[in-house]
């Protein structure tokens, strides 16, 4: 999965340029045509119908948007099926470049997804 976060407190990079978009869907045609794309979406501000979970000592806390404790967020996805690191790590790296002409500062995770079968195979 490839996670891309976002300043919270600069709302111009919540509302992307015609250009972006057109690099976005771009990417996202390649990703799809390239076989590898199970899914991509965006997210909206913590401003907008967010909320958190937290769970402490076994007790749950529900907390409205915005964030304003958290300077970054998770602001979109995309799943990818792909063979290796390595070719997760270019796609990553890729979708990390989109944003450079946004003038974003920001980081792209890369992350494995655990699967069923991965937990079912565990001794």
């Amino acid at each position: 999965m490839l996670m891309h976060k976002l300043d919270e407190n600069r709302p111009e990079l919540w509302n992307p340029s015609p250009e972006f978009i057109a690099g976005m869907g771009a990417f996202m045609e390649e990703a799809t045509q390239a076989g590898v794309l199970l899914a991509g979406e965006g997210l909206r501000p913590s401003s907008v119908d967010a909320g958190r979970i937290t769970v402490t000592g076994g007790r749950s806390t529900v907390t409205d948007g915005p964030f304003t404790e958290t300077k970054e967020l998770i602001a979109g996805f995309a799943l990818i099926q792909v063979r290796d690191k390595a070719e997760a790590m270019e796609w990553g790296r890729r979708f990390a470049g989109l944003f450079a002409g946004a003038g974003a500062d920001m980081e792209v995770d890369v992350r494995r997804v655990t699967e069923w079968e991965d937990l079912r195979s565990q001794p």
